[in-house]
């Protein structure tokens, strides 16, 4: 999960942990780039709206480096038209803020019945937040 803010990152990441689902985190763009290239995810959730490395621009990196990561975009401002016009991106949901924890909770499982490669955990880089292990799916 890629949220620049820390609360809100660990109240979804929480919230997420208790289906079983390991969520690592990051403040930026930057360093969730560093630690897809890292470690196997089933998942990517990423803020918009990030400093630095931008949410949209970190899947556009995803989607060049050919990885089909499903993607969950949130914001508070999405610019809706222009992510639906841009299928280059191949988000599987665009959730925009606020929004209930039983509603990410559906986009999660939505999004990952695309895809069903499990992952052994890496360890990741030594600026990365990660929750304690759950036994499950990685976010």
């Amino acid at each position: 999960m890629v949220d620049d803010d820390n609360d809100i990152c660990l109240l979804y990441a929480n919230a997420l942990a208790r289906p079983s689902y390991h969520v690592d985190t990051a403040a930026d763009g930057a360093t969730g780039w560093e630690a897809i290239q890292a470690n196997p995810y089933n998942l990517l959730i990423a803020e918009y709206s990030l400093p630095g490395l931008m949410g949209i621009q970190l899947v556009r990196r995803l989607r060049a480096a050919r990885m089909a990561l499903p993607v969950v975009m949130t914001a508070v401002r999405l610019p809706a038209q222009d992510l639906a016009l841009d299928p280059s991106l191949q988000l599987a949901a665009v959730l925009p803020k606020p929004f209930y924890i039983s509603q990410l909770l559906t986009m999660v499982r939505a999004a990952l019945r695309t895809t069903d490669n499990a992952c052994e955990q890496i360890a990741p880089p030594s600026n990365w937040q990660s929750q304690i292990p759950a036994v499950g799916l990685r976010l």
